[in-house]
């Protein structure tokens, strides 16, 4: 297979894995997101909790496995991404440390002063992912200093700039969203009244965010230029998707609600990366600098070993999480078991 040939397959690869995690990760943000509001009693915060128990950290895996494959594949973006975010990655790692700590250490007391001091660091782990999250693709989008070396020449405050700080309060909200449906999926009895609630309320500053970003994303960036007048079905579904939830929650659809949250946020990724290709980071300084899927890849051997193997683990961790998902599908409520 040719060099050119492996590096636009691996480029759409690296696209479909972070769309994975967004998809499944962020209705657990959102899940931690909403814990300390949409539950008051221990037990409720607890089965809460236990929505999602079996399932974020195996979510967490596809981050590991699109940074691994971004690794391998297209270094030079790798090192340019994280040496250039470094801060912003760092607070990103710690919120997510103090998350996975929080989900174990909760439990481990019946005083109520230490359960809410995990609680709201379930609840900051979420958050602050969601949002810096939203901050990072924004400026992959919208450009940042990388001079001819490839090499990042901003600070930390570059990347808080307006429209990158829009798009973080905005993946903030869509996970929060996302996260209330998924809790009508999987709560019952008095839990399941409490997210169909938050979830009709959480979708007007969702969709009104979003659309700000889409309008601010077409002065602000070439990516509707690039994409044309007419973008194509991907991003006109995502709004189709986002708009139709309120009317399938107001029918009690939740499962149909969940798929377009999802739908929503899987097909903006994919714009995302549409409007970037071949490019993987816009240089500000100047468009000849950035780093392209050609100058930022590793050889044609590294690129074919590489895609043997995804060929073979790839669809098994797929049936192994398909399989999770399914053995742990039924609806929790405060009479249920809890783990966690």
């Amino acid at each position: 297979m040719e060099l050119e040939t492996l590096q636009i397959i691996w480029f759409i690869l690296v696209a479909v894995l972070f769309t994975g995690f967004f998809f499944l990760e962020g209705f657990d943000y959102g899940v931690g997101i909403l814990l300390p509001f949409i539950a008051r009693e221990d037990r409720e915060r607890r089965a809460v909790i236990n929505t999602i128990g079996p399932f974020w950290d195996g979510n967490e895996v596809w981050l590991v496995t699109a940074g691994g494959a971004m690794f391998a594949a297209f270094p030079e973006w790798y090192a340019t991404l994280f040496s250039g975010f470094y801060p912003a990655l760092i607070i990103m790692l710690l919120a997510l440390i103090i998350r996975g700590v929080a989900f174990e250490f909760r439990s481990k007391s019946d005083n109520p002063s230490w359960r809410a001091l995990w609680d709201w660091s379930i609840f900051a782990g979420s958050a602050i992912p969601a949002l810096l999250w939203g901050v990072a693709l924004a400026n992959i989008i919208r450009g940042v200093p990388i001079d001819a070396d490839m090499n990042y020449a901003g600070g930390f405050l570059t990347l808080l700039n307006p429209y990158a700080l829009l798009c973080g309060i905005a993946s903030l909200s869509i996970f929060t969203l996302h996260g209330a449906v998924f809790l009508t999926l999987k709560t019952k009895g008095k839990l399941y009244d409490s997210s169909m609630s938050v979830a009709k309320k959480a979708w007007a500053p969702a969709t009104i965010l979003s659309f700000f970003f889409a309008a601010y994303t077409y002065l602000e960036t070439d990516l509707f230029a690039r994409l044309g007048v007419n973008p194509g079905i991907v991003p006109v579904f995502s709004v189709i998707a986002l708009a139709s939830v309120i009317f399938l929650l107001k029918n009690s659809s939740s499962g149909w609600a969940f798929a377009m949250t999802g739908i929503a946020i899987a097909f903006s990724t994919v714009t995302i990366f549409l409007g970037l290709f071949p490019r993987v980071m816009v240089s500000s300084l100047n468009p000849d600098w950035s780093l392209t899927i050609y100058n930022a890849s590793s050889s044609e051997y590294t690129l074919g070993i590489m895609s043997i193997v995804a060929l073979i683990f790839v669809p098994l961790v797929l049936i192994y999480q398909g399989w999770t998902y399914w053995v742990f599908r039924q609806r929790i409520g405060t009479d249920s078991e809890l783990e966690y």
